[in-house]
This record gives structure tokens, C-alpha cells and sequence, in this order.
């Protein structure tokens, strides 16, 4: 199979067959073969009904529904699990990412060697509100990853199998898949200028909280990908560096009090330097650095998968 294309949604039902029809004319005009992937993230409107009539019609529709929401995240991890073909999509269920846009990225994947090919709605349809916090937003990503993609949150991205299958998208991760690739070890990471339309139906799910808990993620991700495997190196490192300034201090406080006796000050009390209290602190923050990072690597070696979703229903699979 060439393509997997996996949308999640969350209450799109008046989307769903234009969107479908859309993407079959342009499969059939550029004759590859495909799979549609319905990720329904605890919808309350009729759209686990359009999946339904959807696959009783077409063969390559398929549909998994959650019993409950838990973000674009669980949905994109669920339908990479899911995903067969060589190329694996995702891409909106609102109508504002366009099909047409699906087989120039495929050949990017395949004919230029991409591992990864990032959507760029370079010109957008969306309110100030929405554009304004994602200029900042991507800005302080390509300062914090290194990487330099214009547009980190485009839901439309082409993928190798291989790479979807590689890493593991939970929380608020899915802006992030590029970032995820790339401490993978999937290191040629392209992006395409894409067509972003105005939305056509319903009403957008975006939130300015997620603006407070994506720098978070984006931290966690490259914390993990770094010290996951050797949390004692994160935590030892600078339990150590603690550790010693205590050491350091604590050897210092006492030289004072050795000089201060030797002068004859024999009613001077080391707990009447200052010194003597961050010495102090700084070993028992030492201590627990040390204590967290033979924790973490307990927690590290015995650790289990996080995504573990309540799914109501599946069809096609």
C-alpha cells in the first residue's frame, strides 16, 4: 500500500464526506492506493455515523472510535500503530488542509529521500488570535530543537512508515513529531509550502492553554530524549556539582572557626556564619538529586507504555 492518510477528528461530522471524497478524487487521479484512517476522539455529534456510512461504501475507509476524549495526541499515536502504507499522512478533518497537496509529498518521501515532509501554510485563513501566539510559539521551538521548520504545528505531514512506528506521541506531543524524529535518529526533515483554506464547518478546537502546556512538552521532550535511557547522568551530574559546593563550603566554615579559635575567639559558633546554612543546603540538595536519579533509573528500566485508551469501537480493521 502506498499511503495511509490518518485524521483525527473531534466533532467534524459535516466535514467528513467532502473531505473523503476530496481525498479519493485525487488517490484515483494519481492512481495510488490508499487507506483512510478515522481517529474519532470521543465525538458527541454524528460523526462515528458518517464513518459508518463512509465504510459501508468505500473499502478504504476505516474508522477507530475512542470511548472518551483524549486529544490529537492518542489519536495520532493509535492511528500510527494502525497505519500500513509506505507513506503515512495526517493531516485536519476540517476541510482546511487540502488532499491535493498528498502526492507531491509522497514523491518528497520517496524520490528525495525525506524521512519527514512538515505542511507550511505560509499564508494562513485563521484569526490574529490563532496566528500571532503561533509565530511565537514556533519561534521559540526552532530556538529550543534546533530545527528550522517554519510551520511546527501544520497538521498535515508526510511520514516513512518507519519513523511513525519509531517514537511514541502522548500529552501535547503531536507538535512536536518533528522534534521526536529527529532525536530518533531521522535526520532529513523537509517541508513543503501547502494550501490552507478558511474553515468551512463547525468551530475551531483550538485553545490558548495549550500555549502554557506545549513549552512544557517541548522541554520534557528534549529532557527524555537525552537522559531517558541514563537519568543518573541528568540527576548525578548535578548532585555532584551540590554535592561539592556543600563539601566545599562546609570545609570552608570550619577553616574560619579553626582560625577563630586559634585567635582566641573561642565564643564564636559555626551556626552563626551564614555559610554554614547554604553549605548545609546545598548537601541535602545533593542528596536528593542523587536519591531522584537512582529513582528515575529504577523508574527507567521497568517503566510501561502510557497510552493505554478506552476504544469503543473500530471498523475496517
Amino acid at each position: 500500500m502506498d499511503i495511509s492518510i490518518v485524521i483525527p477528528l473531534l466533532n467534524e461530522a459535516e466535514s467528513l464526506p467532502e473531505l473523503h471524497a476530496w481525498i479519493k478524487r485525487v488517490m484515483d487521479e494519481h492512481k495510488l492506493s490508499y487507506e483512510v484512517i478515522f481517529i474519532d476522539d470521543g465525538s458527541t455529534d454524528e460523526s462515528w455515523s458518517i464513518i459508518e456510512q463512509l465504510k459501508n461504501s468505500f473499502s478504504e475507509v476505516k474508522g477507530l472510535k475512542f470511548r472518551r476524549n483524549y486529544g490529537k495526541s492518542a489519536a495520532l499515536n493509535e492511528g500510527f500503530a494502525l497505519a500500513q502504507g509506505d507513506s503515512v499522512f495526517t493531516m485536519d478533518a476540517d476541510l482546511q488542509d487540502s488532499p491535493d497537496e498528498l502526492p507531491a509529498m509522497h514523491k518528497m518521501l520517496w524520490e528525495e529521500g525525506f524521512d519527514l515532509v512538515s505542511g507550511w501554510k505560509q499564508k494562513r485563513y485563521d484569526p490574529i488570535t490563532k496566528t500571532l501566539p503561533t509565530k511565537l510559539y514556533n519561534w521559540a521551538t526552532r530556538r529550543m530543537s534546533g530545527i528550522f521548520l517554519h510551520d511546527f504545528n501544520c497538521g498535515l505531514k508526510a511520514y516513512k512508515n518507519e519513523v511513525v512506528k519509531s517514537i511514541e506521541v502522548y500529552g501535547e506531543m503531536h507538535r512536536y513529531i518533528p522534534v521526536m524524529a529527529h532525536r530518533a535518529g531521522y535526520k532529513k526533515i523537509g517541508e513543503k509550502v501547502v494550501q490552507h483554506q478558511s474553515r468551512k464547518y463547525g468551530t475551531t478546537k483550538f485553545g490558548l492553554s495549550r500555549f502554557v502546556r506545549g513549552p512544557l512538552d517541548l522541554l520534557s521532550i528534549i529532557f527524555v530524549s537525552k537522559f531517558g535511557k541514563r537519568p543518573m547522568h541528568f540527576f548525578g551530574f548535578w548532585g555532584a556539582v551540590a554535592f561539592v559546593l556543600g563539601f566545599s563550603l562546609t570545609a570552608f566554615v570550619l577553616i574560619q572557626k579553626f582560625i577563630a579559635l586559634a585567635n582566641g575567639m573561642r565564643h564564636t559558633l559555626v551556626a552563626d556564619n551564614p555559610l554554614f546554612y547554604l553549605a548545609l543546603t546545598m548537601l541535602i540538595v545533593g542528596s536528593q538529586l542523587f536519591m531522584g536519579g537512582f529513582l528515575a533509573e529504577m523508574i527507567s528500566r521497568n517503566a510501561t507504555n502510557r497510552n493505554q485508551y478506552e476504544i469503543s469501537e473500530r471498523i475496517g480493521f
